[in-house]
């Protein structure tokens, strides 16, 4: 939904890109200082009539309703960490309270679970560790977030985390505002805590509790509670205990375990303190500052970088290397023994995301391997495999479109793997510039998995967004649906 409609005089709304029972939130565009913004929008008249009241209390709830909005977007604009949107405006405009905010770039965490699943644990801890920074500033006003979701949470292109929809949030202090109707409340059902269930209150460690329910989202790729309904949602999360993460996924470490399960403790005062507390359980698992320098950004956005690349300016090339490390010619390897040893180096590599000499070592073990155990060999085909998607996260297009397809040649007896390296190469067409011949390829493969599949398959849902991603400005960004080093 597009309009034409313009603020004050100056942000211009262009989209509607969401809305909820408090209003809509439109991409904008300040026009005097010519920059992105997002444009919350409340109708009083629709809130003021909400509770029944006749037309004199309406207006004067309206009134006070009005103050408080104000009274709140101060409290919210006064937040300063990078961690947060930044309130840049408020003010009302033909009968509708609006707020303006920073437009944050990049992919919510509920579409960055989507896409790396399962999601590695070392991203988890980062975003975990990165909210907790955020709501240490938020709740220090005091102001309780009360809707802490995936949706809610922004991974910009350089890993940052950001959250948004401060909006709803309560202040605590006798002064401060609540933009609710009394005893509703707020929040969504799957990450609300039991107290806001049961009785719409909530303080900081309510907040804790919907950040148990992400961690356990993004290391068990589902919500903790599920139900039909989202009375039963509410419901579980009153009376049951969570299911413990490593019965689930196993290589979870027993201290991220213990801290999501405290996190869901069903009484406040049985969880973390507060946010500082959980962020020093989360602190071990962090990964440490590298030497190396940052690489070039993925096409998914890694919430890992703020941690191991710390004030790094962004790399767009190739890394260089230090000048005063001398070269070392690498050895090459001999006997197949060498090759299996050479292999386990490079997992280490992929582990340590060390994608320079991934893609060097890589490419010195494919043709030893290809020479010894033919190319029809399981090594070897993990080795192509691990070049390939490397050459792709280092934006190496050309070659890594080379690779997928001798990657193709060789998976003709599996039908689903070779789904997923046409998938692959379509994507890749579209980073090179090939949007006709994407766009050709890609619709081929959609007919395929539709007659074989249905219309409604994940595959032909995701293959039309692909195809409606075409026509944007800017090509749709290569999705990684598991982990990209993965031998499949």
């Amino acid at each position: 939904m597009s309009s034409s409609r313009v603020i004050a005089g100056r942000y211009r709304l262009a989209e509607k890109i969401g809305h909820g029972g408090m209003g809509q939130v439109w991409a904008g565009h300040d026009e005097r200082l010519g920059r992105q913004v997002a444009v919350k929008l409340l109708r009083t008249d629709l809130l003021s009539s909400a509770d029944g009241t006749g037309a004199d209390a309406g207006a004067s709830r309206g009134g006070e309703l009005r103050r408080r909005f104000l009274r709140e977007s101060r409290i919210t604009a006064a937040l300063d960490h990078p961690g947060l949107v930044t309130v840049f405006d408020a003010g009302e405009d033909g009968g509708e309270l609006y707020l303006v905010m920073q437009r944050v770039p990049g992919l919510s965490l509920a579409d960055l679970i989507a896409e790396r699943d399962p999601f590695p644990i070392g991203w988890a801890v980062a975003v975990a560790a990165q909210v907790c920074t955020a709501l240490t500033v938020v709740h220090a006003v005091p102001v309780v977030h009360r809707d802490l979701k995936p949706s809610n949470v922004m991974v910009r292109e350089d890993g940052r985390v950001v959250l948004l929809d401060l909006g709803i949030a309560t202040a605590l202090d006798a002064d401060a505002t609540r933009l609710t109707l009394t005893g509703v409340p707020i929040g969504s059902p799957a990450y609300m805590a039991p107290e806001q269930a049961l009785s719409a209150t909530a303080d900081p460690r309510s907040d804790l509790y919907a950040l148990g329910c992400l961690l356990h989202e993004m290391l068990a790729g589902e919500a903790p509670f599920r139900a039909p309904t989202a009375l039963g949602v509410l419901r579980r999360h009153v009376d049951e205990p969570p299911a413990p993460l490593r019965g689930i996924r196993p290589e979870v470490p027993a201290a991220l375990e213990a801290l999501v399960l405290e996190l869901l403790a069903k009484r406040p005062e049985d969880r973390p303190a507060d946010a500082r507390r959980v962020y020093a359980r989360l602190l071990p698992l962090l990964p440490a500052a590298g030497a190396e320098l940052q690489p070039p950004y993925g096409a998914l956005p890694d919430p890992t970088h703020p941690y191991r690349y710390p004030h790094q300016p962004q790399s767009v090339g190739p890394v260089p290397t230090a000048a005063a490390a001398p070269a070392v010619p690498a050895a090459r390897p001999g006997p197949a023994e060498d090759l299996t040893a050479a292999c386990a180096e490079l997992s280490d590599l992929v582990a340590a995301r060390r994608y320079a000499e991934v893609t060097d070592l890589a490419a010195r073990l494919l043709p030893q391997a290809r020479a010894q155990l033919g190319d029809a060999a399981p090594l070897v085909h993990t080795v192509r495999t691990i070049y390939a998607r490397t050459l792709r996260e280092q934006r190496r297009y050309p070659e890594a479109l080379a690779e997928y397809r001798q990657l193709l040649a060789g998976a003709a007896a599996d039908p689903d793997r070779s789904f997923e390296l046409r998938e692959q190469m379509g994507l890749l067409r579209i980073q090179l510039g090939d949007r006709e011949g994407a766009w050709r390829w890609l619709l081929e493969l959609l007919l395929e998995r539709e007659r074989s599949h249905g219309p409604h398959h994940p595959d032909v849902l995701r293959l039309r967004t692909h195809l409606n991603g075409l026509g944007a400005a800017t090509p749709p960004p290569t999705p990684v649906r598991d982990n990209p080093y993965a031998t499949g």
